[in-house]
């Protein structure tokens, strides 16, 4: 069966944590992808099991993406094997993932089409807020 552009799923997964343009310059790209964009949050209890804690709550996160136009709806990312059986449950066309994670998910292959997307030209390195060099952080002048 032929999946037409109009009814393309598009899936995928991050922490969205302290949201930024290039988390909607991300999800812009990959909503041009499909005619749908589900993006899989990770949980606050995810984050702490893969060792990377989110400065922002999950349920903050959830509700800025939900609130990006761009995004068609948003679950929650509970553990690592989740994402075959989402593949699967949601009908996907496309599953995008950063290119750091370039290999990972070649399996998938005979399940949807997998793309690699260039992260660190859209949205920087993937590093939480507190580990960026203060020389790199630029604080506005109060006038």
């Amino acid at each position: 069966m032929i999946t037409s552009i109009s009814s393309r799923v598009v899936l995928t997964y991050g922490s969205f944590d302290l949201f930024h343009q290039g988390h909607a310059h991300l999800l812009k790209r990959l909503s041009m992808m499909g005619s749908e964009l589900i993006v899989g949050c990770s949980t606050d209890a995810y984050n702490e099991k893969m060792g990377v804690p989110a400065v922002t709550s999950y349920a903050q996160r959830r509700l800025m993406l939900e609130s990006c136009r761009f995004v068609s709806r948003v679950i929650a990312e509970q553990e690592w094997d989740q994402k075959y059986t989402d593949i699967i449950n949601y009908n996907v066309s496309v599953f995008a993932m950063g290119d750091e994670w370039t290999g990972q998910f070649d399996h998938f292959e005979d399940l949807t089409q997998v793309v690699y997307v260039p992260r660190t030209q859209i949205i920087g390195t993937p590093r939480p807020f507190h580990a960026v060099p203060e020389p790199l952080l630029k604080i506005a002048s109060v006038r």
